[in-house]
């Protein structure tokens, strides 16, 4: 019991917890309506852009900086991705690849200018951010623009359907476990630290769980949403990237201690040059889901998105000082603030009050993460 207790992670635990308790309340308060299998499909497919951003947002911040841009990058992603399907008649492909293309583009200026230059990212990005919406209203002519490819909406608003959600659930879970157990075997071959064998199956068993459990809730619906398996494969691919790759331990040592890292070998200038440009292709395909699931590209899209994404992954378990936080945790806190939003939502809380709660909940977030870093040194 001791061993189990030691090789708990406190912090996911923590969050996960949160993120039950958020739900039990918002089920209690909805008289029933929040967890039934319409809403959390609903909430799912909601929260993807999000997610997305979160995703890469998380590793920008290990790495030590920040990027204010996303929401707009997210907004001039739509709004290039409407005119080329509503003015040009472009199809669906070439519209996704020159989508992914600018993000790439707006990242590795992000990028440049924070590294190269030393021009501060808090800076850069808002600087960006002013950019991109201003590039927005100049291609959406401050209107809406509708009319999408139907392939191009079923992106947005697609569903597997429950027979192929069960079989592609089961085979990622087969995957899942198959990669967990071979990890493991492999640092234990080496004389690595691992988690007890008990923590270890708990663990396991708990993901398996959790993710049958959902899968069949919205398969009591339509299925699984297109945008929710598009997250989910970015979650696992960046995931990986961040653990097993020298990219991505090389992203939490510069957090850590930016000046050892140089010390070490590491081109920091070059790697954050790459996270932000991972950050701007995420944040496109952000604004492709939205655009495919509202049917249309609006100057005011992606409003706030910067502060939600920061908010998911320091309430996930990033640090401001750099050199911690997980991609799980940043997708759990994007998924802590869209069931507040979803919630609040249904309770038709006013949004005076929304933006009152959803401030708390950062503010809280992050005086969890001081706390801990003082009590640590």
């Amino acid at each position: 019991m001791r061993s189990l207790i030691k090789n708990i992670n406190l912090r996911s635990f923590i969050i996960v917890f949160a993120l039950i308790a958020i739900w039990i309340a918002l089920q209690i308060a909805t008289d029933g309506t929040f967890l039934t299998s319409r809403n959390i499909s609903l909430l799912f497919r909601q929260m993807t852009p999000i997610g997305i951003i979160s995703i890469g947002m998380v590793l920008v911040i290990v790495a030590g900086h920040i990027d204010l841009s996303v929401g707009s990058i997210v907004a001039v992603s739509g709004a290039i991705a409407a005119v080329m399907q509503t003015q040009m008649q472009m199809g669906t492909v070439p519209t996704i690849i020159a989508l992914l293309i600018t993000g790439i583009i707006v990242g590795v200026v992000n990028g440049y200018f924070s590294t190269f230059q030393k021009i501060p990212p808090f800076i850069v990005t808002l600087a960006t951010m002013l950019i991109f919406r201003g590039a927005t209203l100049l291609i959406t002519g401050g209107s809406t623009i509708s009319g999408m490819n139907p392939s191009f909406k079923f992106i947005g608003d697609g569903y597997i359907p429950q027979q192929s959600s069960t079989i592609i659930a089961t085979g990622g879970i087969i995957v899942y476990l198959v990669f967990e157990i071979v990890k493991r075997r492999g640092k234990t071959s080496k004389g690595m630290k691992v988690t007890s064998a008990n923590w270890f199956g708990l663990k396991l068993v708990a993901v398996c769980a959790i993710c049958a459990l959902l899968v069949s809730t919205m398969n009591n619906y339509e299925g699984i949403p297109i945008p929710v398996i598009i997250m989910a494969a970015i979650m696992i691919v960046v995931s990986f990237i961040s653990r097993n790759t020298r990219f991505g331990r090389r992203l939490y040592a510069m957090g850590g201690n930016s000046e050892a890292a140089r010390l070490s070998g590491i081109n920091i200038n070059k790697e954050g040059l790459k996270v932000f440009a991972l950050l701007g292709l995420l944040s496109a395909v952000s604004g492709l889901i939205l655009t495919a699931r509202l049917d249309a590209a609006t100057p005011a899209a992606g409003n706030q998105f910067e502060f939600d994404a920061i908010s998911a992954a320091i309430i996930g378990g990033a640090s401001f000082s750099g050199g911690q936080g997980t991609v799980f945790g940043a997708v759990i806190g994007a998924l802590i603030m869209a069931s507040l939003n979803n919630g609040m939502s249904i309770l038709n809380i006013p949004s005076a009050a929304q933006f009152i709660l959803k401030g708390l909940v950062l503010l809280i977030a992050v005086w969890f993460d001081m706390r801990g870093r003082v009590k640590g040194k």
